[in-house]
């Protein structure tokens, strides 16, 4: 069993008198994590899969008389995929503000729906955490540093998806069966997707420009549609937690990139999947792209977890100077180069240097990628 991070952080907000919403795409081990949780509380647990139909039906548009006798004496209740709920949040209400010496676990795969049917009515009263792939961080607390240095360019191929990591050999059929069954599942329930076939162009698009700025009208052009729709894809491909945005970061200068964004996926795997390409690391084009992603992803998973704030940019200028990260934190700016060879040496651009001299400058490399994500 590979140990979550997130389990020693709920357990650390429980008995707070706020409900704890676990977030994250499908397959990332939530229902795992809450099983385990479950099984080290021991009795007087509840455990409602909203999956199953008849479970849903115990949860919704009901009084709290009913849900005080639905609960019982049941003083820790978990509620999984509680997205498929009608009107969920009026009910996580009723349960806090009535049955206050019981204990609410919450989770969904998809952060959209959740979000809508939880965030007015649970206002004040519940602690949200975000579960991603397992993290570089964890496998090393699994299995040694050493072991996890040995397997990163299986990681900058296959990703960190539990399935997957747990399955040596299988990589490519368990990713395949993700993109394909589990990926969309959530978007194509939205109304707002009339077109299947264009999602999967769009990702296909994405894919192909990974670590790039990314134009609307330029993807548009390429799947057949139009810059609205492309917007209103990419904000739910983000909110089901498939890909998320980069902004450019400007401050002072004319020419300074200050409305591009770059897009990346949460997880390596996934994208090379969707583009069906799993070649070695040594014959690809793309390294540079899959370190980029690989550092990203892992970076967002350590520093949500270890609840480092800071706004997070790329920065470029019109005459193509550029950084791949910068994090603002505090009024200072930790600037990152990200180099898959390391003999290559990096200096910050002069025009940055110059223009924000309350920074702080480090080349990533193989060499010492570790003291950056965990």
């Amino acid at each position: 069993m590979i140990v979550r991070i997130l389990e020693k952080t709920i357990k650390n907000h429980l008995d707070t008198g706020k409900a704890v919403v676990l977030i994250g795409a499908r397959q990332v081990g939530k229902t795992t994590l809450l099983e385990t949780l479950a099984n080290k509380i021991g009795e007087q647990v509840l455990i409602i899969n909203c999956d199953e139909p008849d479970m849903r039906s115990w949860l919704q548009d009901k009084t709290s008389t009913e849900l005080k006798a639905l609960i019982g004496n049941h003083r820790l209740v978990i509620i999984d995929e509680a997205q498929r709920v009608k009107n969920i949040g009026i009910t996580l209400k009723l349960i806090i503000d009535n049955l206050k010496k019981v204990q609410l676990i919450v989770s969904g795969s998809s952060a959209l729906e959740l979000a809508n049917e939880i965030n007015e009515p649970l206002t004040g009263r519940k602690w949200e955490f975000i579960m991603y792939p397992l993290s570089t961080q964890e496998m090393i607390a699994h299995h040694t540093e050493v072991k996890e240095r040995r397997l990163l360019q299986t990681r900058l191929l296959y990703g960190m998806y539990p399935d997957v990591i747990n399955n040596p050999g299988r990589e490519k059929e368990i990713l395949k069966n993700l993109t394909d069954s589990y990926l969309y599942k959530d978007l194509f329930s939205f109304h707002a997707v009339r077109k299947p076939e264009a999602i999967e162009k769009l990702l296909q698009a994405l894919s192909l420009q990974l670590g790039a700025e990314v134009s609307y009208n330029e993807i548009a052009d390429l799947v057949k549609s139009d810059p609205l729709t492309v917007s209103r894809y990419i904000d739910l491909l983000e909110k089901t937690m498939v890909v998320y945005r980069l902004p450019s970061f400007s401050r002072n200068l004319r020419n300074e990139l200050k409305k591009s964004r770059k897009i990346y996926f949460y997880d390596n795997g996934i994208r090379n999947a969707i583009i069906a390409n799993f070649q070695p690391i040594e014959l690809r084009k793309d390294t540079g792209a899959l370190w980029e992603n690989f550092l990203m992803g892992e970076r967002m998973k350590f520093t949500s977890y270890n609840k480092i704030w800071s706004n997070r940019y790329f920065w470029r200028t019109k005459q193509q100077q550029e950084i791949d990260y910068i994090e603002d934190r505090d009024g200072m700016l930790y600037a990152f180069e990200f180099k898959w060879n390391a003999s290559k040496k990096v200096k910050p651009s002069l025009t940055f240097t110059k223009a924000y001299p309350e920074h702080e400058f480090n080349l990533i490399t193989p060499d010492n990628y570790l003291s950056f994500i965990t």
